[in-house]
């Protein structure tokens, strides 16, 4: 039987060192009562944050130390809990972590209201006068930005004590998909029993056995399908949050309080909806021959994942993984793949899927913490380019920590989604540029295209269905499970229009934890349109556009986003990087119909 391991089953080796954030539980209690000492000090500035600049400064260090240290607790509770959802004492911890989170959030929400008392002129006199403030000057310019959406200090208190409870459907999910859901064991092509989870469900569409395909499918899609109305409401609850919200701050839409926090135009979410929707005839031309390499009247959606490539996926066991990551990353200059390959032999990864283990991959860590990445490594190509992509955030946040003050070494999500593209880019081309190997090559190259088409277009699709689901909310409507099923499935139909739609593919969007991270995944897409225009830069120029990718990585939030990325040499706020993508990506599908 393919069963899924026990964690104690799992060599050392391959688990990240929790060790080096707090060697024991008991240092993580002594941690969580210190802070609480911290918090209860926050609360002797409220009304006198802006008396003069020494106070101001005062204030805005112990600020940072109080969330220095909130960070490492939560990550600490967080990671463990990851390890196994099934654990209720770290189940306890995690939840007790957030909560002290929201404390702290609660404790310094009349910072930003004081501050906006201020005009610019007396904060830049407070500047010019204390040593050490003019450090903040970024911070305050985006703190005075949100003064018209920032309310009074009760109001602000109010929000950072209710953000543990607005956070609650995105809990209930997690725990949910990860801990509680249990799905089928099917017969596999051999006779062999195989379990399906969340992590290895895509996996197994890829196999060659069409009839194996479908009884994943059908199998995974069916147990949600039971859960179909309790997903649905905690969707429509953790929608109804974010409508509250932005009402509160004095937005018409959810999406423009979610993108004006980074500072990024509506226009760019519409340029990549647009413009994806207007080449999606490149999208219908990959569709098409997936049909044609399996030899079949109809493409179902059990064949999506199917590789173009028919022969065998070659195997990419971890370790060889490793080896192409750290030669890909040369590009980028000699200390960035030293730092690479450090953090592969230092227990940053946990690299093996185990029971209860979280699904998915993801970097995570503090500013007083090396970095830890979450994988369930499947021994293929495509585990291989999601350790290179995990591995870019990784980096942007070492790089960030070591080169900012902590106020900026909280970059946001639409240029961390280069960082990690980048990497992806690179491994492209160094594979296909310097591994010989015809059967490697084919399925190198197929994985390209799946990332463009898993991120690019089925990314967009998503922030299309988030968009028209928040505005269902914001106009009246209910958003019952059959409301959120025919948004999803017209979505699909466009987008896959070959294809031949079932109603359990209308029901995928439950399977998506991302939409209850509200107009997160569109930047997915805006990520990798970046990134092949810098990925393209560096390879062509060498040096001086790796330097200034390197400069863009070690600025953090120094910068808002848009202008981050102009100085490392794409422009975001037009739709020409979009349309560079998807040409790159029509060249490289007449390259794999040559091949086939």
């Amino acid at each position: 039987m393919s069963a899924v391991s026990e964690r104690s089953e799992i060599d050392e080796a391959y688990k990240w060192d929790l060790e080096s954030v707090f060697a024991s539980d008991d240092e993580w209690e002594a941690a969580y009562e210190e802070v609480g000492e911290l918090i209860d000090e926050l609360g002797t500035y409220r009304g006198r944050a802006t008396e003069d600049g020494e106070t101001l400064l005062e204030l805005l260090e112990l600020y940072e130390e109080t969330m220095r240290r909130v960070e490492k607790v939560r990550a600490y509770a967080r990671l463990r809990k990851d390890e196994d959802t099934r654990d209720q004492h770290y189940q306890a911890l995690s939840a007790r972590a957030q909560s002290l989170a929201s404390e702290a959030h609660s404790a310094a929400s009349f910072l930003g209201p004081e501050l906006q008392e201020l005009d610019r002129s007396e904060l830049e006199d407070m500047m010019a006068e204390t040593d050490g403030l003019a450090v903040y000057e970024h911070y305050f310019d985006d703190v005075l930005r949100m003064k018209e959406h920032t309310r009074s200090a009760e109001v602000e208190n109010l929000l950072a004590e209710f953000g543990e409870v607005l956070s609650g459907p995105q809990e209930v999910y997690q725990m949910l998909s990860n801990a509680d859901v249990e799905f089928p064991t099917v017969e596999g092509p051999d006779g062999e029993a195989v379990e399906i989870t969340n992590s290895n469900f895509t996996t197994l569409l890829k196999r060659s056995d069409r009839d194996f395909r479908r009884r994943v499918y059908e199998g995974y899609f069916e147990t949600w399908a039971d859960l179909r109305n309790t997903v649905a409401t905690a969707y429509e609850k953790s929608v109804t949050g974010d409508v509250k919200v932005a009402g509160v701050r004095g937005y018409d839409t959810v999406r423009e309080a979610a993108l004006d926090r980074p500072n990024v135009p509506v226009e760019v979410y519409d340029n990549l909806l647009e413009t994806v929707h207007d080449n999606l005839g490149a999208l219908h031309r990959h569709a098409e021959l997936k049909r044609e390499a399996l030899d079949v009247d109809e493409l179902r959606m059990w064949d999506l994942y199917t590789p173009l490539a028919s022969d065998e996926e070659p195997t990419v066991e971890y370790e060889e993984a490793k080896e192409h990551v750290v030669e890909a990353v040369g590009a980028l200059g000699e200390d960035y793949q030293s730092r690479v390959a450090e953090g592969l032999e230092s227990r940053w990864v946990d690299v093996y899927e185990n029971e209860g283990k979280r699904s998915g991959a993801y970097s995570s860590g503090t500013y007083d913490t090396q970095p830890y990445i979450l994988m369930n490594y499947q021994d293929d190509v495509s585990s291989m380019f999601t350790l290179a992509h995990e591995l870019g955030h990784s980096l942007h946040s070492q790089l960030t920590s070591e080169n900012q003050p902590y106020v900026y070494s909280d970059y946001e999500i639409f240029t961390a989604e280069v960082a990690s593209t980048v990497n992806e880019s690179l491994l492209t081309r160094h594979l296909l540029e310097n591994v010989d190997d015809e059967r490697f090559h084919r399925h190198v190259l197929d994985q390209y295209l799946e990332r463009v088409r898993s991120t690019l277009f089925r990314q967009t699709m998503f922030a299309d269905f988030e968009l028209q689901a928040h505005r269902a909310k914001e106009e009246g409507d209910a958003l019952t499970p059959d409301r959120l099923d025919e948004i999803y499935g017209d979505l699909k139909a466009d987008f896959y229009e070959p294809a031949v739609l079932d109603d359990h593919i209308a029901r995928e969007w439950m399977r998506i934890p991302h939409f209850f991270r509200a107009y997160y995944v569109f930047q997915y897409s805006t990520g990798l349109s970046a990134a092949v225009a810098l990925a393209r830069q560096i390879l062509d120029e060498g040096e001086p556009a790796a330097a200034r990718y390197r400069e863009f990585l070690e600025r953090g939030s120094r910068a808002y986003p848009l202008e981050l990325l102009r100085d490392a040499g794409v422009d975001m706020s037009s739709p020409g990087p979009i349309e560079t993508a998807i040409d790159e990506y029509d060249d490289q599908l007449d390259e794999m119909a040559s091949l086939l």
